[in-house]
C-alpha cells in the first residue's frame, strides 16, 4: 500500500470519531528503537508511526497506540502470555476494555489479545497493520 492508501485511511478514522494523536516519529527514531531492541516492526506500521508516533483514536473510549518516541512506548516481549503460539509479540496498543493490540515481531501480522479469555481469537487477527486500522470502526461498534 501506498502512502496515499494510509492518508486516506486516516481521513477516514478522522471522519467516523474523534482523535488526539501525537506529531510521528522520524525514521532515524524508529531504526533506533528496532535496532536497540532487536525487533523489526511491520512496515504498514512504522508507515502510521512516521505520521503518528501513538495517540488515541474515537475519544473517549476507543483504543491507545503506542510509539517508539513518545509515551506510551510499544512494550516487548510476550508479557500476555500469548497460550495459542509461541511466537513473540509486540503490544503496540490497547483497546479501552484494556485489551491490548499486538503484532508479531518481525511479522506484518496484527491481534487483539483477549484478557479475559487469555487468548487471541481467530476473528480478532488482521493480516497487517492497514487491515487493522480499516476494521476498528467495527471493532468498536462505530458506524
Amino acid at each position: 500500500m501506498s502512502n496515499n492508501e494510509l492518508k486516506s485511511i486516516i481521513n477516514n478514522l478522522d471522519n467516523k470519531g474523534k482523535m488526539h494523536l501525537i506529531e510521528g516519529a522520524t525514521s532515524k527514531q524508529i531504526a533506533n528503537f528496532e535496532k536497540t531492541n532487536g525487533v523489526k516492526l511491520p512496515q504498514q506500521f512504522k508507515d502510521w508511526l512516521e505520521y503518528f508516533d501513538g495517540g488515541e483514536l474515537f475519544l473517549p473510549a476507543g483504543i491507545q497506540l503506542y510509539g517508539v518516541a513518545h509515551k506510551p512506548l510499544i512494550e516487548i516481549g510476550n508479557i500476555w502470555e500469548v497460550s495459542d503460539s509461541n511466537s513473540n509479540y509486540l503490544t503496540i496498543g490497547a483497546l479501552s476494555n484494556g485489551d491490548p493490540i499486538l503484532c508479531e515481531k518481525n511479522n506484518e501480522r496484527i491481534s487483539i489479545f483477549n484478557h479475559e479469555k487469555r487468548k487471541i481469537e481467530e476473528n480478532e487477527v488482521y493480516s497487517n497493520f492497514y487491515e487493522f486500522l480499516n476494521a476498528l470502526p467495527d471493532i468498536l461498534g462505530i458506524d
